[in-house]
């Protein structure tokens, strides 16, 4: 019979108040930009965000940027909340009417929020009609981020814990089993998933921690500038992550105070992690979203997991496992390394994209999924 949601399911609409909204302008308007300098003149990005794009970027969030009309197009998508763990889970979900409908959960990153895979959403309305869509979409808000709530202040949180939830949200919707995509956190969650519950029965990622290719000799052109250049993000590009990971109340706190600073932390990152950067409005949007929500502090706990203390070797993963590879990811994953990783029986190269890949080139990532599925599904 046709998939019917469940009653724990409750529609959600977004509408910050006015008395937020009103907030919001008055601290950005007030919020001082910082003085020039050597550093912060330096427009190709060389030392993070130079002080006339934040000035650029301030002017045009006070006057030009609309809010509501992003509300509007969030609210487009049928919207739900779910309470888990006395968490509430936030998710966008399209959902077939196909009783044989494959159930994909989505889940994105830090610094990004659902709004990544608002595009391949899209993709998948205009391609599909409910009676058609031979899938079920879920595109999760992790727990402490934008609109989930965080975990309790009496203990620390993990990814274990993450992953725990976003799998009783996908039992709690009625699916025995699923598949789970993600990139960045979402991939780590989505390799938990895989190694830790039997619902999950596969994962297609964009980004997977592995170590660097002892040779390079056998590796493209593309792959070798790939590597070179994540291995200089290591070297010039990770300050941010020890931050997180070693003072992240302190972190939490200093972007708290006002939303430019806010906007110029987040903001680096989707102008030097992509191969085209995303308009200043969708920019805008994810960092508006961040601080309606008091996000920011709560949403930087997986750092002090990955990065502090001796991490176990992560599980080979036997479950069918999808790879996308794009060329400006972090950690660019080639195929010799993510193999070793797990049963690959999807991978693919692309010539474009960074590490919001979903939503510098959703096309190419609801393609990848949906040859994914249709090879892992069976399986």
């Amino acid at each position: 019979m046709p998939y019917s949601l469940p009653s724990s399911a409750k529609p959600f609409t977004l509408n910050i108040s006015e008395a937020d909204f009103s907030e919001f302008k008055q601290l950005l308007q007030v919020s001082k930009i910082g003085p020039l300098i050597y550093e912060s003149n330096q427009e190709d990005g060389r030392y993070g965000v130079s002080r006339q794009w934040l000035a650029n970027a301030k002017e045009y969030w006070l006057n030009k940027y609309d809010w509501r009309a992003e509300e509007k197009h969030i609210n487009s998508f049928p919207n739900y909340t779910m309470t888990i763990e006395d968490l509430t889970i936030h998710f966008v979900g399209l959902f077939s009417e196909k009783k044989d409908a494959v159930p994909i959960v989505f889940m994105h990153g830090w610094p990004g929020s659902f709004i990544e895979f608002l595009p391949v959403a899209e993709l998948i309305r205009k391609k599909y009609t409910p009676a058609s869509q031979p899938y079920h979409i879920i595109i999760a808000s992790l727990p402490g981020y934008t609109l989930s709530s965080s975990g309790p202040l009496d203990k620390d949180w993990t990814l274990q814990d993450t992953a725990r939830i976003i799998n009783t949200l996908m039992n709690n919707l009625g699916f025995e089993k699923y598949i789970a995509q993600g990139g960045d956190v979402g991939s780590f969650v989505s390799t938990i998933l895989s190694a830790t519950y039997d619902s999950c029965v596969g994962i297609h990622v964009n980004f997977l921690s592995t170590p660097l290719p002892s040779s390079t000799d056998s590796l493209s052109a593309l792959e070798q500038k790939a590597l070179a250049r994540a291995a200089t993000f290591r070297e010039t590009g990770f300050a941010y992550g020890q931050e997180h990971a070693t003072r992240p109340s302190t972190i939490g706190l200093v972007l708290s105070t006002n939303p430019l600073a806010l906007l110029a932390w987040i903001a680096e990152k989707f102008l030097e992690w992509t191969d085209d950067s995303p308009p200043l409005s969708t920019i805008l949007t994810n960092v508006s979203l961040y601080w309606f929500t008091s996000s920011f502090p709560r949403s930087i706990y997986p750092y002090r997991q990955l990065l502090l203390g001796n991490r176990p070797e992560p599980p080979y993963l036997s479950k069918p496992l999808g790879f996308s590879f794009f060329p400006l990811e972090l950690f660019p994953g080639v195929r010799s390394e993510v193999e070793k990783r797990g049963n690959v029986v999807f991978y693919r190269g692309h010539e474009r994209g960074g590490h919001f890949a979903a939503l510098e080139r959703p096309e190419w990532v609801l393609g990848d999924v949906e040859e994914f599925v249709a090879v892992a599904w069976e399986k």
